[in-house]
Formats: structure tokens, sequence, C-alpha cells
């Protein structure tokens, strides 16, 4: 069998057996990876605590037909500031969740495996209120399916937007409006997350705005995938603030 190199971060692991798990990853190169830790669950095992969900790895891996399996591992990053702080999870949680529905197997995908390191390191450093909805909004976006918000997505016209419908597309004038109303403030905060001013975006303060960019990016990457993120509705999730 033919190995390969690549960067990983831990989506989720499931047991296999009486000692083995079955790791998923996305990587910048090989896309999703489901690969066997053969003797992981095994207390002497060298992958053992290396291969949690939310580390950043380095891995070797022999190719399979169906599952690759794991030969090394280095951790890059555990993200530590992340598993230390129960506020900070649901968000990490919900990020991995949306990234394994989105990811496809053997498919490169280095600006969604870029986004999500860059969204975790972060999160881990300096967690803003808007982080997660800006991630999935630019994660809606690397699918092409981001929401219009400089003209109505309903009439395409120029006109103040104070509406939000991700059945629509985007926001909505007053004369389309339908789904929910936002504040000029909303907007303003999507705009700048998708159109080149995710810095400036993640220094805002917390408030009804980004609360409201974080149920909206949630509800819109869950029409698109016709699937609950469950992440985001446990306690502490977007879906319950």
């Amino acid at each position: 069998m033919a190995t390969f190199r690549d960067e990983g971060v831990v989506l989720r692991t499931i047991k296999l057996g009486e000692a083995d798990r079955i790791v998923t990853f996305v990587t910048p190169e090989h896309g999703k990876v489901r690969a066997v830790a053969k003797g992981i669950r095994r207390p002497k095992s060298k992958l053992a605590g290396r291969l949690e969900p939310l580390t950043h790895v380095s891995m070797l891996c022999w190719r399979g037909r169906e599952l690759d399996i794991v030969s090394q591992v280095e951790v890059l990053d555990h993200y530590r500031q992340i598993r230390e702080d129960l506020d900070r999870m649901p968000a990490a949680f919900t990020m991995l969740e949306a990234v394994d529905l989105v990811a496809v197997e053997r498919q490169p995908m280095p600006q969604v495996f870029r986004s999500l390191t860059g969204a975790l390191k972060t999160l881990a450093a300096s967690p803003s209120p808007l982080l997660l909805g800006a991630f999935l909004f630019r994660l809606l976006a690397l699918e092409g399916v981001g929401p219009m918000t400089e003209l109505c997505a309903a009439c395409n016209e120029e006109a103040p937007l104070v509406a939000y419908d991700e059945h629509a597309g985007g926001f909505l004038c007053r004369s389309c409006r339908s789904g929910q109303g936002v504040s000029p403030e909303t907007v303003l905060l999507v705009r700048q997350i998708l159109g080149g001013q995710l810095r400036q975006a993640l220094e805002a303060p917390a408030s009804r705005a980004t609360v409201e960019v974080e149920r909206l990016a949630t509800s819109t990457v869950e029409y698109h995938l016709d699937r609950r993120l469950r992440s985001a509705h446990l306690p502490g999730g977007p879906a319950r603030r």
C-alpha cells in the first residue's frame, strides 16, 4: 500500500473492535480522511492522547481501499486553552461538526483547512463573540453558497436591507422582506466578514448584533446541509443563546 503525509485536524473518533478507533480528519491536501488508529485504546499505545478531537497533527498514513491506517502522528497543537475553558468548547465543536459535514473524502480543501485552523487559533488566543458566526459564514462562502450582503437577494436592488432569509439567499429590502428582521449593525458585520474586513469585524464587542450574526450563520448552514448542527444546540451553543 502507498503512504501519504499530510496535516490534519481531528474532527471525531469512533471505537472499532476492542482496541482500535476510526479517526476522521480534515486535511489540506487529501480532504476528509478516515483512518484506523490500531491499538490506540491500549494503555501503552504510542498514539494514545494524540488523536483526540480538536487536535492539529502531522501524520503519516497507509492508503487503504476504504479506510486508511495511521502509522505515525506528531501533535502540532492541542488547543489547550480551548479544552480547559467550557465556554469555548461549544464553538470549537460546532466548527468541527460543520467542517465534517461539508468536507469530501480525498478532495483537497486547503482553504477550508486554513480557515478552521485559523479560527481555532483565534479562539484559543483571544476569543471574539463573533468568531463562530464569522467562521460559519466564511465556510458557506468557500462552498459557494454565501449570502448576498450588498443587494437585496430577491429583487437585486440596492436598498436598505432590513431582513434575512436563508431560503431567499441572504438579506432583503423592505419591499421583499421575509424571514426575520435584522438590525443595520448585523448587516454591517456580515458585510465585513465576507468583504475582506474580518479582523475589524472580530473586534466588535458582544452585542445583540453579534448574537444575531451567529444565529443567522447557524441557521443558514443547517439549511444548506439540510440537517441540524448538534453541537450548536447543546447548552452554550449558538442555537441556545
